[in-house]
C-alpha cells in the first residue's frame, strides 16, 4: 500500500483505540509515533538505499523502470517488513518499556495491510522472514486503480466518521 494510506489507516485505527484507553484511563497511543511507526517499514527498506543510492543515481541516471531499485537489494525489505522480527521487537520493548509500547502497532497494521496488497511482481511481502520464504504471491497491487478507489473511499468515508464523532464530543463538552 501506499504511504499515505499507511499513515492514515494507522492514525485511525490509533484514534479508535484512544477512545476505549482514555475510558480505562490507559496511557493513550501516541498519534505522531503510531504514524512513524507505520511507514518505518518502507522508510527503512527504500530511503536508507536510496540515500546509499544518490551518487550513483547521479552519476548513471534515474531509471524507474528497474524494479530492484536501481539495482540496490531488497535486502532491508524482508527484515522491516517481518512479523517474526516485529513481535520480537516488540516485546523486547515491552521488556524495556515496562507495559505494551501500542504506537508499535503502526509497524504491524503496515506488514498486515502489505501482504495482500502485494503482488508476486512487486515486493510480495515476506511477513514469515527469517522462519520461511513463503510470500503471499495472489495479493492484489495497491496500484490498481479498483483497489486504490476502493482504499482511499474506505478511507474517507472513516475519516468523515471521525469527524462526526469528534464534532459531537465538542458539543456535548461545550
Amino acid at each position: 500500500m501506499d504511504i499515505l494510506a499507511h499513515m492514515l489507516w494507522a492514525n485511525y485505527g490509533a484514534q479508535a483505540g484512544n477512545i476505549k484507553l482514555k475510558k480505562e484511563k490507559k496511557p493513550l497511543i501516541n498519534l505522531t509515533w503510531v504514524t512513524f511507526w507505520s511507514v518505518f517499514p518502507d522508510l527503512f527498506a527504500f530511503a536508507i538505499p536510496m540515500v546509499i543510492a544518490i551518487p550513483a543515481i547521479i552519476m548513471n541516471g534515474f531509471n524507474l523502470t528497474r524494479p530492484d531499485m536501481f539495482g540496490l537489494p531488497a535486502t532491508l525489505y524482508q527484515y522491516s517488513h517481518s512479523l517474526v522480527l516485529w513481535a520480537i521487537i516488540f516485546i523486547f520493548v515491552w521488556i524495556l518499556a515496562k507495559r505494551p509500547r501500542l504506537e508499535l502497532l503502526g509497524w504491524l497494521l503496515h506488514i498486515l495491510i502489505d501482504i495482500p496488497s502485494h503482488s508476486a511482481t512487486f515486493y510480495p511481502t515476506p511477513f514469515l522472514f527469517p522462519i520461511s520464504e513463503y510470500r503471499f504471491k495472489d495479493g492484489i497491487s495497491w496500484s490498481n486503480t479498483t483497489f486504490m478507489i476502493i482504499n482511499y473511499s474506505l478511507l474517507l468515508i472513516v475519516s468523515l466518521y471521525i469527524f462526526r464523532k469528534n464534532k459531537k464530543a465538542r458539543l456535548l463538552h461545550k
